[in-house]
């Protein structure tokens, strides 16, 4: 199912008499593929669960429309938009089993959609079967570990054959070995039903890892849309490139001059094609190669074993980070006593933004 929003906008007033009103959405436009999964990302407060909220119709939006393939649901009861519904909180039924929670919704069908008891089993089993927990059917919430616990919610999301599938924060409250299987759970799900999904997170890692395409938002306005990688390697503006990647991308205060970009006295990389301006450097962790004769010279202070990687922890009265890491191959081997480290930069790592406005400045071979 195709989902259509046209500059759909979110007003909250104020709860002071002289405040300004909140804008906690702000004339979004976008079309969801059909049997896609999109990442909603941002910080909190960004408007992205307002944004689920106005297309699950919890929320009525202040103007703009939204539709599901060629019909407008702007103004449609939630529970006639056909969505299925996964939050943070499990939101289980504690004295009922994993069975009856997916049953619940289908109990409450009337109508020419009413079903008998057997066929409401029979869809509910096959719910459990696709998410891999049918074998827990008899099982109570409380005897079930957060991932199968939220497991059921997503089954008792599909047990409807939903339009759409919108999902928010699901992974949250679980533990970080727990997160990545249950997201790969979500998109093997996702793959098999091929259910439109809209999935809400502030963890860019789960957005970029499992999302067709991501939604990057601050302040309720939509910054970028995209496929994960194109927007990691090509962020439009400073607070994209800053949101995506971790560790976070190292960001310098620079100069332009003579088509060389200097970080305090050292020009560290040529960028051909952009005018003499000071511009803010942002710079992937992975963009920086060991290179005793390199033009960029860091303050070193530690060395972190990562196992496949190294994390060179370093330190530039230039930069804006608490800290700089600078990721680099295992088999590179950093002298830990010395005072400096020394880099060569990839350039196709290295962004420039304007400093008045943060927009990126492409430089010729970006």
């Amino acid at each position: 199912m195709k989902v259509v929003l046209k500059n759909l906008t979110k007003r909250f007033p104020s709860r002071t008499k002289n405040g300004d009103d909140v804008i906690a959405v702000n004339n979004f436009d976008f079309e969801i593929p059909d049997g896609k999964l999109i990442g909603l990302l941002g910080p909190s407060g960004c408007g992205k669960s307002t944004t689920l909220n106005l297309i699950c119709g919890l929320e009525a939006p202040t103007s703009g429309q939204i539709f599901f393939g060629d019909d407008d649901v702007t103004r449609l009861p939630p529970e006639n938009r056909g969505v299925g519904l996964v939050f943070q909180n499990y939101a289980l039924y504690p004295h009922l089993t994993v069975l009856e929670n997916i049953m619940f919704p289908l109990q409450n069908l009337k109508g020419a959609e009413k079903m008998t008891k057997p066929a409401m089993k029979e869809k509910a089993v096959n719910a459990a079967r696709l998410v891999q927990i049918d074998s827990l059917l008899e099982r109570k919430p409380s005897e079930l570990s957060g991932g199968q616990q939220q497991c059921v919610a997503i089954a008792r999301a599909l047990v409807k054959t939903p339009r759409v599938l919108l999902m928010d924060e699901p992974l949250s409250n679980l533990d970080a070995r727990l997160r990545l299987q249950t997201r790969e759970e979500i998109r093997r799900i996702q793959q098999e039903t091929g259910v439109t999904t809209i999935f809400v997170t502030h963890d860019q890692d789960e957005a970029m890892s499992i999302s067709d395409m991501i939604v990057v938002m601050k302040d309720g306005v939509v910054q970028q849309i995209g496929a994960p990688q194109e927007v990691y390697d090509n962020p439009v503006n400073l607070f994209v490139s800053m949101f995506l990647g971790t560790p976070p991308i190292n960001v310098f205060d620079g100069n332009v001059k003579d088509g060389k970009l200097f970080i305090g006295s050292e020009a560290v990389l040529d960028v051909p094609g952009v005018k003499d301006q000071s511009v803010t450097a942002a710079i992937r962790p992975e963009g920086f190669v060991l290179d005793e004769n390199g033009p960029f010279t860091l303050n070193l202070s530690r060395v972190e074993v990562m196992g496949r990687d190294t994390s060179v922890v370093s330190t530039h009265p230039n930069t804006r980070n608490v800290t700089i890491r600078s990721i680099i191959p295992a088999r590179n081997k950093v002298d830990r006593s010395a005072k400096h480290v020394r880099f060569s930069l990839l350039w196709e790592k290295v962004f420039l933004f304007d400093a008045e406005t943060d927009l990126r400045i492409p430089f010729d071979g970006q």
